[in-house]
């Protein structure tokens, strides 16, 4: 009697739901980041609050726009989505200590972010075993 491990990859329905998830949060980053890099008013306003300048909001923009990007790439959407839950757990955090706002719509950015995460965990798996390999080969 032979025992073999049979490793199956993610199901159609998983990978499905992960690029809707990616599309809606990758819209809504190019959307959110676009506005603060066209200096949109609103986006200078809430900057000028937070009060690290303008060049935060720049960098903000750039960020949340390459996650969006990364969302879309194949092979890269897990780690778009951890760069954009990074960033939507600190702006969860300027929402709860500086802005007078309400932290939920980054709360739920930040949810969907992390669903991605998971939903691709194989994406993450695969990076970290080809990181690995390249240390070690450098050793």
């Amino acid at each position: 009697m032979q025992n073999t491990i049979t490793i199956q990859g993610p199901s159609k329905g998983r990978i499905i739901g992960a690029w809707v998830v990616q599309g809606l949060l990758a819209a809504v980053f190019l959307a959110v980041g676009g506005a603060k890099l066209a200096g949109v008013p609103m986006m200078v306003q809430i900057f000028d609050q937070i009060g690290f300048g303008q060049g935060f909001r720049i960098v903000t923009g750039v960020v949340e726009v390459l996650g969006a990007v990364a969302l879309l790439v194949p092979g890269f959407a897990a780690l778009g989505a951890a760069w954009l839950a990074a960033t939507m757990f600190f702006a969860v955090l300027t929402h709860l200590l500086i802005l007078p706002g309400n932290p939920v719509p980054a709360l739920v950015l930040l949810a969907l972010n992390v669903l991605v995460v998971w939903l691709r965990r194989d994406q993450l798996a695969s990076m970290v075993a080809m990181f690995r390999r390249a240390m070690s080969r450098q050793r």
